[in-house]
């Protein structure tokens, strides 16, 4: 077992989002978080990085009770976001944002890890580049260089092609499942394309209002519940 989640509420000052969300994520898996815009999968990335307002219920990482664990100490225990919108800082240096994900590193180094040059030449040529004149899909692949600066166990990873040129979408795609099944990373990723997660995931969860409806191996996400829980 690599990431347990149990009776998980979540909730923004009195709303509550989240309603008993209960999972595990195999280590070296990747599991999709299906759903309509406004089920709360979102909130369930934000929960398990504990920036909700509040949460209660369960969250172990390899056995580690993270439950009541802030934010930074959940980043250091190995579990790294990339946010929607990517929110990297534009007046900082390409190198200055990868960076910034190094300080979540459990032994202290402050390096640029060895695969962002594999995976993302573009930023190893342009170091010293403000992060806010990248293209969507640069930054987006800035975000990602941030997070595995971290030295991560488990990705978290929200709409990841959201807003990216179409010339961008297969390669931050590529990079995501080469992530999972060459370097082993574990990956929850909230997904709209369908397609994608079918491609990608090993299982799936699909949330409406808050709670999970529909969950199981990716064969399981069959053309039935992708109509009644995601057509609008």
């Amino acid at each position: 077992m690599m990431l347990s989640v149990t009776d998980l509420h979540g909730y923004y000052g009195r709303s509550h989002v989240l309603h008993g969300l209960s999972l595990t994520v195999p280590k070296g898996q990747l599991m999709a978080v299906l759903g309509r815009n406004g089920t709360g999968k979102t909130t369930f990335l934000k929960a398990l990085m504990g920036l909700t307002d509040s949460m209660t219920g369960a969250l172990h990482l390899d056995g580690a009770d993270l439950s009541t664990a802030p934010t930074h100490l959940r980043a250091r225990a190995g579990i790294a976001y990339v946010p929607q919108g990517r929110e990297i800082i534009p007046d900082f240096t390409i190198r200055e944002n990868i960076l910034m994900g190094a300080f979540a590193r459990q032994d202290g180094k402050r390096v640029i890890p060895d695969l962002v040059p594999e995976l993302f030449p573009y930023l190893i040529e342009n170091l010293d580049r403000p992060g806010g004149v990248l293209s969507g899909g640069q930054q987006q692949q800035l975000a990602i260089a941030r997070a595995l600066a971290a030295d991560p166990k488990v990705l978290l990873l929200d709409e990841p092609n959201e807003g990216i040129q179409p010339s961008i979408v297969e390669d931050i795609e590529a990079i995501i499942i080469r992530l999972n099944r060459e370097v082993g990373l574990t990956v929850i990723l909230v997904e709209q394309n369908v397609a994608f997660a079918r491609e990608a995931a090993d299982h799936f969860i699909m949330l409406e209002k808050g709670r999970i409806v529909a969950r199981g191996p990716i064969s399981d996400l069959t053309a039935d519940r992708v109509n009644k829980h995601m057509t609008v």
